[in-house]
């Protein structure tokens, strides 16, 4: 295993963990973190892994992060209708 990959799992342990905790803001500052540091560890599995490797773990991401991702998909379908 790859350290990306690695790290991602581990991203994916993290991001569950902090799901539990309880937040006032409901979990939305921890979602943009999550973000910022996804983000950039999916390009480094694409780099190390291959493109069917980091869209897996892109599907992994966005199924704990489904609410940022349902918002984003109601953005981009009224900009464009």
């Amino acid at each position: 295993m790859t350290l990306s990959l690695f790290l991602a799992c581990a991203w994916l342990v993290l991001a569950n963990v902090l799901a539990m905790l309880p937040s006032r803001d409901n979990h939305w500052t921890r979602a943009y973190a999550l973000i910022a540091l996804g983000l950039p560890l999916i390009g480094w599995v694409w780099w190390q892994n291959g493109p069917w490797v980091a869209l897996l773990v892109l599907l992994a991401g966005a199924s704990v992060l489904r609410w940022p991702v349902l918002y984003l998909y109601r953005w981009l379908r009224a900009r464009v209708s």
